[in-house]
């Protein structure tokens, strides 16, 4: 004789083991989406990110001297409104002539660290790679891939204007 086993249907309970499996795989599912939604927003985020550019004023062109590199700050691209200190940026101006100035960021195309102007040498060095960079931006030596990115430089009223970027992280 064999025992009776209720069917699925009316009256029916599920049996201990059948119940820990529904909930083994509600929680699998709900843990699977809580990790998958924020890496499909990481991947899916440059398609839907505002590329805004500024032109931000780093001084009068009077207070640059013609030959010399300096280092002037100017407020990012895109500063959050919480960003604080963050929201700052800087770059290296050079003045090439009367009306002619070239700026450069401050980080190293290796890995992003700061760059240092050594005006005896004309250089510009990363300490953190020994990346060198010649005073036109252009590699000298160390592993840095590239040359040191550029910002284009304009005057307007008198004033030296960088036009500033957000900061890449590629």
């Amino acid at each position: 004789m064999t025992p009776e086993r209720p069917e699925e249907g009316v009256g029916y309970s599920p049996s201990r083991r059948r119940f820990l499996e529904i909930i083994s795989l509600g929680l699998s599912g709900a843990i699977a989406a809580a990790v998958a939604v924020p890496v499909i927003g990481f991947l899916l985020a440059p398609l839907f990110a505002r590329t805004s550019e500024a032109w931000r004023s780093v001084g009068s062109v009077k207070s640059f001297k013609i030959g010399q590199t300096v280092e002037v700050s100017f407020t990012d691209a895109s500063p959050l409104p919480w960003a604080g200190l963050t929201a700052r940026s800087a770059a290296y101006l050079r003045r090439d002539g009367a009306e002619q100035f070239t700026a450069f960021s401050v980080n190293c195309e290796h890995l992003g660290c700061p760059v240092r102007w050594v005006a005896s040498a004309e250089l510009f060095m990363c300490p953190c790679h020994g990346g060198v960079y010649y005073k036109d931006g252009t590699v000298a030596a160390g592993p840095p891939p590239r040359p040191l990115r550029k910002f284009d430089v304009r005057i307007r009223a008198g004033n030296v204007e960088i036009q500033a970027r957000p900061v890449s992280i590629v």
